[in-house]
């Protein structure tokens, strides 16, 4: 099911015949091109995910039915299976769910129009720098008959959408200062105004496309050949150059094997199993009061914003991405910097389950209720499994890493007990969630490569969907907040 790949450049002499061009490669028994001169596009990568070696990835060929016919399906409907899909096909009852989501929301009937919704999604993910997706809108905007313009930067697109870039700015990066006044803005801009419905639909794209980001930066996700930065060229005077080298990215050492030894991360796992019975013990004996619980809370908060994202220097956008949004150095990072105090929200007032989801659901059918299997898909998501350990009850482990990423945007939970997070995430877990979650263009291999050890590929990329979902509801909450509170 992978993409055909097409020379780049013509022949120049025609009086070639077909079986100059072509011959059988041995190992894979399929055409390959001769060296005449064609410029042979080769993979930069080494399979979908540079943190993740490409065998342990499931392969199309190698998949059991299910996720077979999920993969089917999603190139049917877009013509292409792309590397995000390929590394959440770890976890195909997910897969399935995303999948479906985002095809209601790029494709099926909704307030706004197709071309909008590309634009929306390419301003969304160039908050983060993520090119990737960028490039992937770029090409689907122009498929559905968008403005070329448009794409040399956000002053070249309707004012309606320019309108757009202080809501997309603030909910990625500082969710929690959205008030009801940048919603009436938008709703009341006079010809460039937007509808309710519009703003949710918009909202939706925003928050799935920010948290998408950090999906693809914290698996390390690879352009796909086909695509900007996917591919170079083999110099033509190397010949015996096959298809199947291009599909499989071979010739690239995959050094991820032999980089971790066992030796000082032994028992990591067993420590964190242990931490998790004596927590639950605990939880049976005595139960912590509702000030002390409050107190945790802001701990952890304050906590939390002393984590340190990033270990390199600022990343600097592209101006391929950074015209597609204005501020570029407008970022969660300044939100410890300037000392600005985040209020907490708190779930009990205003919850996903009782006020977003109905407000969602009216003003965009079915949406919310996608949205809700999809949370719930992350939430609950388990094989009963750590590591190499079977018939494991993950529940704490799970509501830690998710409570925690809704502690770093100010979000509380008054039925938990902030104080178990510092007992079951490490802080090298903590720099890798924050990374990827809030600067996730910071995310690097060795953090990926840092927390969890001893856990599968699988089980990570399983902690990414988590990261993503968690973050999508925060910035939703927040959103669906200020719209309620500017509706009454």
């Amino acid at each position: 099911m992978r993409h055909a790949v097409a020379p780049t450049e013509n022949v120049e002499n025609n009086s070639f015949t077909v079986t100059d061009l072509l011959k059988i490669c041995t190992h894979c028994e399929r055409l390959s091109k001769k060296d005449l001169g064609v410029r042979i596009p080769r993979p930069l990568g080494n399979g979908p995910s540079r943190f993740i070696p490409e065998k342990e990835i499931l392969q199309v060929s190698k998949v059991d039915a299910r996720t077979q016919t999920i993969f089917e399906d999603a190139f049917a409907a877009l013509g292409r299976l792309d590397n995000i899909s390929l590394v959440m096909g770890f976890h195909p009852q997910y897969l399935e769910s995303f999948l479906r989501t985002q095809h209601y929301l790029l494709q099926m009937d909704g307030p706004l129009s197709l071309h909008y919704r590309h634009y929306i999604g390419i301003m969304a993910a160039a908050r983060h720098q993520c090119s990737y997706l960028v490039n992937l809108h770029v090409n689907d905007f122009l498929q559905v008959g968008g403005d070329h313009k448009w794409l040399n930067g956000l002053d070249g697109a309707p004012q309606k959408l320019q309108h757009l870039g202080e809501l997309n700015k603030i909910l990625a990066h500082r969710p929690w200062l959205l008030t009801k006044e940048h919603i009436e803005h938008l709703l009341k801009a006079e010809e460039h105004s937007w509808s309710l419905a519009e703003l949710i639909h918009a909202v939706v794209l925003l928050t799935h496309y920010h948290s998408l980001a950090s999906f693809t930066f914290g698996c390390g996700i690879t352009p796909e050949i086909h695509c900007d930065g996917g591919h170079t060229f083999r110099p033509p005077s190397l010949s015996q150059y096959c298809v199947c080298d291009i599909a499989n990215g071979n010739g690239h050492a995959n050094h991820h094997d032999d980089l971790l030894g066992n030796q000082e991360v032994s028992g990591e796992v067993e420590v964190l199993m242990e931490r998790m019975k004596q927590l639950q013990e605990c939880r049976d004996e005595e139960e912590a009061s509702q000030e002390e619980m409050a107190t945790r809370f802001e701990r952890e908060k304050t906590e939390s914003m002393l984590v340190v994202t990033a270990e390199d220097e600022e990343c600097v956008p592209s101006r391929d991405v950074s015209r597609h949004f204005e501020d570029p150095s407008y970022g969660y990072k300044d939100f410890s910097r300037r000392g600005e105090h985040v209020p907490t929200f708190r779930v009990q007032d205003y919850s996903w389950e009782d006020h977003g989801f109905s407000l969602v659901n009216r003003l965009y059918p079915d949406v919310g209720q996608m949205l809700d299997e999809k949370f719930q898909m992350a939430y609950n998501l388990t094989y009963n499994t750590m590591a190499m350990h079977k018939d494991v009850d993950t529940s704490m482990l799970r509501r830690a890493i998710w409570n925690y990423i809704h502690c770093m945007f100010g979000i509380r939970y008054d039925d938990y007990d902030y104080g178990e997070i510092n007992q079951l995430l490490d802080r090298s877990f903590k720099i890798y969630i924050k990374t990827m979650v809030c600067s996730p263009e910071k995310t690097t291999k060795r953090m990926y490569e840092s927390f969890w050890r001893q856990f599968q590929h699988s089980e990570k990329v399983h902690v990414n969907l988590l990261l993503m979902e968690a973050r999508m509801q925060a910035e939703l909450l927040y959103a669906l907040r200020a719209i309620t509170r500017y509706m009454t």
